[in-house]
C-alpha cells in the first residue's frame, strides 16, 4: 500500500501526553489514526488484576476510546500478547534469572512500540508514527543520518530508554512534544477541553501493575523460587539469600545480615546461586562494556572519544572516553568511578543533548 505523508498512526495509551499527541496532530491537519496496544494478559501477569492504570492497561484502553471519540478520529486496539511476551516478558525474566537487571522498556519500544506499530502503519497506509515521548528527532543533512536528542522538558527526557530505535525507526517518527513540558501538555488538554487533562502519570513497569517484580518473578518463572543459596563476603559465607533473582547490584535493604557497617550486594553469581556484598566503597568502577550496541549519531565510533553516559534512567550521567572495539562492544572509561554499574541496565552515551550509542552493561571492572 502506498503510505501518506499526511497520514499518522497514533499509539495512544489513554495517558495524558499521547492524548495531547493526537489532538495536535488533528488540530495541524493530519489524518490520524489512533491505536491502542494490548501487550499482556492481565489475569496471568497479576498485581492490582481489575484495576489496572498503567499504560496498555484495561482503562487505558477505555480511556484511549474516549478520547478518540472525542476527536472524532478512528481507533483500534490491536492484540500484541504474543510478541510482547516473547521480546519483553521472557527477555525480563531470563535476565533476572542470568543474575542481571534488565530494562524492558527499551526492548518494548524497538520491538513492540515501533516494530509492530511500524507494520502495521504500513497495513494502513501512514508513512508516521508518533507517540508521546518527550524527545526530539532531527535529520543532519550532512551525515544524511536521524538524531535523536533530549527533549525540552529535561525532567521528563525519555531518550534514554529510545537508544535501541534503528535509523529507519526514526526517519517514520513524530514526537510532537519534544518542545513541551509536561504541564504545558496538561494545561493544553484542558483548553481542549480533553476530561483526563489531570489523570495521574504511570510509572510501574506496564506488566507489573502493583510494582512488585519479586512476586511478578515468582509467578511467572516458578523456577525463580529455588535459587536460594549463599550470601558471600570476601570468599566466606555470612548468610543465606532467598533467591538470587530476586536482587540488584546496590541493594542493602532486604539482606538480613548483621553486620557493623552497611553491606550491599557487589555481584551476583547465578552459576554458584550466590550473592556477593560488600562495603559501599566496593560499588564503585571505572569501567564498563556494553553489547547489543545501537550507534545513531555516528555510524561507528572507532577512536576513543570523551562524551556524556548515563549508566540507568535517572542518572544525570557522567564523562567518559568511549569508543566501539572492532568485536562490536561499546568500551566506557569514565574519568571518575561510578557507583553500582549494573549488568543488564543500558548504558547510553550522550554527545551534548544528542544520542550518540547505547548498549546493554555486560561488565565492569576497576
Amino acid at each position: 500500500m502506498k503510505l501518506s505523508e499526511r497520514r499518522v498512526l497514533v499509539g495512544m495509551s489513554g495517558g495524558v501526553d499521547s492524548s495531547a499527541v493526537a489532538a495536535l496532530l488533528v488540530e495541524q491537519g493530519f489524518e490520524v489514526i489512533g491505536i491502542t496496544i494490548k501487550t499482556y494478559d492481565y489475569e496471568l501477569t497479576g498485581g492490582n488484576v481489575g484495576n489496572e492504570s498503567s499504560c496498555c492497561s484495561l482503562d487505558g484502553i477505555n480511556d484511549a476510546r474516549r478520547v478518540a471519540l472525542y476527536l472524532g478520529i478512528p481507533h483500534y486496539v490491536v492484540d500484541f500478547t504474543l510478541p510482547f511476551k516473547s521480546r519483553v516478558i521472557d527477555y525480563f525474566t531470563a535476565e533476572y534469572m542470568a543474575g542481571r537487571t534488565p530494562n524492558p522498556c527499551v526492548q518494548c519500544n524497538r520491538h513492540i512500540k515501533w516494530g509492530e506499530l511500524l507494520r502495521k502503519a504500513d497495513m494502513v497506509g501512514a508513512a508516521y508514527i508518533a507517540t508521546g515521548h518527550y524527545a526530539r528527532i532531527r535529520r543532519d543533512e550532512t551525515s544524511c543520518r536521524y538524531i535523536l536528542s533530549r527533549g525540552r522538558d529535561k525532567r521528563k527526557d525519555q531518550s534514554y530508554a529510545l537508544w535501541a530505535l534503528t535509523q529507519e525507526q526514526l526517519s517514520r517518527t513524530l514526537f510532537p512534544l519534544a518542545e513541551w513540558t509536561k504541564e504545558e501538555t496538561r494545561s493544553y488538554l484542558e483548553q481542549k477541553g480533553i476530561p483526563i487533562a489531570r489523570k495521574h502519570e504511570s510509572f510501574e513497569l506496564c506488566f507489573v501493575p502493583d510494582n512488585d517484580y519479586r512476586r511478578f518473578l515468582s509467578e511467572v518463572a516458578p523456577e525463580s523460587k529455588e535459587t536460594k543459596g549463599p550470601i558471600l563476603r570476601n570468599g566466606q559465607v555470612i548468610g543465606e539469600h532467598q533467591g538470587y533473582p530476586f536482587y540488584t547490584i546496590g541493594q542493602r535493604r532486604g539482606l538480613g545480615l548483621s553486620s557493623p557497617e552497611p553491606l550491599y550486594v557487589l555481584d551476583i553469581l547465578p552459576e554458584h546461586h550466590a550473592v556477593v556484598v560488600g562495603t559501599e566503597d566496593e560499588l564503585y568502577h571505572r569501567r564498563l562494556i556494553a553489547e547489543s550496541v545501537n550507534t545513531i549519531k555516528y555510524s561507528s565510533i572507532e577512536q576513543p572519544r570523551d562524551f556524556e553516559v548515563k549508566i540507568r534512567y535517572k542518572d544525570d550521567g557522567a564523562p567518559a572516553k568511549c569508543w566501539i572495539s572492532e568485536d562490536g562492544i561499546l568500551q566506557v572509561d569514565f574519568h571518575f568511578p561510578r557507583r553500582a554499574i549494573t549488568p543488564g541496565q543500558s548504558a547510553v552515551v550522550y554527545e551534548g543533548d544528542d544520542v550518540v550509542a547505547g548498549g546493554i552493561i555486560t561488565g565492569r571492572f576497576d
